[in-house]
């Protein structure tokens, strides 16, 4: 199992819709909307790095009112 925070900037006004949006999608665990740098702070998790990339490109970010992604994996050290 690969987990990853999926860190979201959207158009202005949007963060609510696209957290709502992005709460739907199947293997998203968690989204949040938050404040600073980034307006949505998303945690999701897939069996492969692969899948993962697939759910990022395929759903996450064909969310009406997202402007920018960037995908952090979680590590166990």
């Amino acid at each position: 199992m690969v987990q990853a925070y999926i860190l979201i900037q959207t158009e202005v006004g949007k963060a609510s819709f696209v957290a709502e949006s992005i709460g739907k999608i199947p293997g998203v665990i968690q989204a949040e909307d938050v404040t600073g740098p980034y307006d949505v702070i998303v945690r999701a998790q897939a069996d492969t790095v692969d899948e993962l990339g697939r759910m990022v490109v395929a759903k996450v970010q064909q969310v009406e009112g997202i402007t920018r992604t960037l995908t952090c994996p979680v590590v166990h050290l």
